[in-house]
């Protein structure tokens, strides 16, 4: 059976198409319109992207299985009053406006999205197949199913954190004794009164604080909290609170409370306290929840999913403070990941919990865009770049060891927001310089640290990599202790609280990444090399062939390494 997922909303609209249980592709829109965190309602670019992978057209879609976001009004039924206003519009040549579904169906007080969406007139509309299934899909049951899809868990609990979706911002589920539990933000809470207890959403705001931009640069906030003092901790800490019941409380009446309230809490404060202690409240209120349903269940692995999660420092808190046997954060946890986890949704809906289960996988890796080895070597050649001759995987380690800095340009392009070797930038690691150096050349913040990669044979030498951590340091979700003794030896990888990013490699995901790796460490004795996504600042990393002949050409990086060669510019 033929799947797309998607999710249309406002900020990281995303698609995916499945054969079965299969996931073939998942693209975020960003990728092709080239503006970061991109969202504009139905992410038609992604959906014709994906399809074009799978080599599907929309006509052979079996299903679609999507979220409640944001489509023309023209495919949603309002009160009679308004769809004639609607209506009027069109008829007049002015451009449709775009509404939230979520919206509409608190003021109408309808809480199932089937009475208010024209599935006939989008299907019409879009070419799919009359016979297409379309089903809405929970916000946070997808966040959830992605984490959960690729574990081989029999026993878990299941954690979802965002700004907000369906009303909801968090979501607490079990898998124990064959039995799929949701104890709480399990349904479609259309029409109820959204709850105002979001710590992610108060995370938004301290990025808008600090002078960043919210929903895009929260990772900024994340990566300067080590060089604050968390000062506003505790007066955070009592707006935000974990009840007897293990649920997230606030006391703010509307979202807009919520955001004066934290921001009156962080004026006139520097950048670097209100980082600190935004990810001080953070880490105490999410551990002391999570923990509490840790106790309540008895489970001991732990999957997590939602944007609050691509929070690498709270990650690593829960996982080094809970008992826990092992976690896993999904790579593309923000809605992005809604996309994917809407196709498991329907699988599950459509099968059972029982047949679903024995379908799961660990994840390898996440190349899930279009593939230009075919068109990379062409677009370089064709545009004048000079071309080395000689083998790839020693040429480019030559260059790294000489302090250039490089790209890998390989394959099908990674999902969500991590580089993960097939778009990234390589450079050594022994030199602190490097991190201003490169920063400058992408414009990017003097303070971002970057990320080591690391092969799996050296993993627990280098970083303290254990059982708990391992799955999830194989997607960047998660950091982790620089064992001391190569602290000094890999400075521009390691964080300013001893800690570092890493992504483990192996022979098998990715040849090219790791044989340059290999050679590396064969040649200087240091196990790691730095992976930063390649791209420049407020860009999304790059995917077609001319954009990383641009990025080359504009100086960027120093050269570019694909499977068949490598290329400096003249």
């Amino acid at each position: 059976m033929r799947i797309l997922g998607f999710h249309a909303c406002n900020h990281d609209a995303a698609a995916a198409a499945f054969d079965d249980y299969k996931l073939v592709a998942a693209v975020s829109e960003e990728r092709l319109t080239r503006i970061k965190g991109f969202g504009d309602g139905v992410p038609w670019l992604a959906i014709d992207e994906v399809l074009r992978i799978a080599d599907w057209s929309r006509w052979d879609v079996d299903a679609i299985a999507i979220a409640c976001g944001v489509f023309p009004t023209r495919y949603i039924r309002f009160s009679l009053l308004h769809d004639w206003y609607y209506t009027a519009e069109r008829w007049l040549g002015r451009e449709t406006p775009k509404r939230d579904l979520i919206t509409v169906a608190y003021r109408r007080g309808i809480g199932d999205p089937d009475e208010l969406f024209r599935f006939k007139e989008f299907i019409g509309d879009n070419s799919f197949r009359p016979d297409v299934r379309i089903c809405f899909i929970n916000h946070h049951l997808s966040h959830a199913l992605t984490a959960l899809f690729h574990t081989d868990w029999d026993d878990a609990l299941i954690y979802t954190s965002d700004g907000v979706g369906d009303n909801v911002s968090y979501s607490i589920r079990t898998l124990q004794n064959g039995k799929l539990e949701c104890h709480h933000g399990g349904d479609m809470e259309l029409t109820a009164r959204p709850r105002r207890n979001s710590v992610a959403a108060a995370y938004m705001h301290a990025t808008a604080a600090c002078g960043f931009k919210p929903l895009r640069h929260e990772g900024k906030v994340t990566g300067l909290s080590a060089r604050g003092e968390p000062r506003l901790a505790d007066e955070l800490k009592r707006c935000f609170r974990v009840n007897s019941s293990g649920l997230v409380e606030a006391d703010f009446k509307d979202w807009r409370a919520l955001q004066n309230g934290v921001r009156r809490i962080f004026r006139g404060h520097d950048r670097e306290t209100i980082a600190a202690s935004i990810q001080k409240m953070t880490e105490d209120v999410i551990c002391d929840a999570v923990r509490s349903w840790l106790k309540r269940t008895g489970a001991r692995r732990l999957g997590l999913a939602g944007g609050l999660f691509a929070n690498v420092r709270l990650n690593r808190l829960l996982a080094e403070s809970l008992p826990l046997d092992e976690i896993f954060v999904f790579p593309a946890m923000g809605d992005d990941g809604i996309a994917v986890g809407n196709a498991l949704a329907f699988l599950l809906q459509r099968d059972g919990l029982a047949t679903w289960l024995k379908q799961r996988r660990r994840l390898d890796n996440v190349y899930l865009g279009r593939d230009y080895d075919g068109s990379i070597d062409e677009c370089l050649a064709a545009a004048g770049v000079k071309r080395l001759v000689g083998d790839p995987v020693a040429l480019a380690t030559d260059l790294i060891s000489a302090d250039k800095v490089g790209a890998i340009y390989t394959g099908r392009m990674e999902y969500g927001p991590r580089a993960l070797g097939n778009r990234s930038i390589l450079a050594s690691p022994r030199d602190h310089a490097i991190n201003d150096n490169l920063n400058k050349r992408l414009d990017r913040s003097e303070f971002m640290p970057f990320a080591p990669y690391v092969l799996d044979e050296d993993a627990a030498r280098v970083f303290e990599i254990t059982p708990v951590n391992r799955y999830a340091a194989g997607f960047m979700t998660i950091t982790c202790a620089v064992r001391p003794e190569w602290r000094d030896r890999i400075p521009a990888v390691v964080h300013v609280d001893g800690t570092a990013r890493p992504q483990i490699v192996g022979d098998e995901t990715n040849p090219l990444f790791a044989g340059i790796l290999r050679r590396f460490r064969d040649q200087t004795g240091l196990p790691v090399l730095i992976n930063t996504s390649f791209n420049v600042h407020e860009e999304p990393i790059v995917n077609r062939p001319d954009e990383c002949l641009k990025a080359l050409v504009d100086g960027r990086v120093d050269f570019v390494v694909t499977k068949q060669a490598v290329y400096l510019a003249r």
